[in-house]
């Protein structure tokens, strides 16, 4: 299974996390981010446009990951050093790996990240 994995402001659009989707290149089973933001306005769209429903990742799960990126906003925010890498390898479950490391949007307010993972 692949799982995307989106770490977004707050003021992120639709269009922002589109981009960072088609970015990243790859179709996924599940997108996944941090919790409190599988409910916001864009990513309940994006989920119900692609017809892929969306995991909430606690917030010890998302820092117990290890990410191939350490952006210093994402470890002051969230403590983890990429919400859509951390994200991506919770939600695709143990032996998860990376595809590649995050994408950035063009406008810098969501990135996504690719993880593979051995559950259907």
């Amino acid at each position: 299974m692949i799982v995307a994995g989106f770490g977004f402001r707050a003021a992120a659009t639709l269009a922002s996390l589109e981009d960072a989707l088609n970015r990243a290149g790859v179709g996924a089973q599940l997108f996944a981010t941090v919790a409190d933001k599988a409910v916001a306005p864009a990513m309940v769209t994006l989920a119900e446009r692609h017809e892929v429903p969306v995991a909430g990742i606690q917030a010890d799960v998302l820092e117990a990951q290890i990410t191939l990126t350490r952006s210093q906003a994402s470890q002051h925010n969230r403590n983890s050093g990429s919400v859509a890498e951390a994200a991506a390898l919770a939600a695709a479950g143990p032996g998860a790996r990376l595809l590649a490391a995050r994408v950035v949007s063009a406008d810098r307010m969501a990135t996504c990240a690719l993880a593979q993972g051995d559950q259907t």
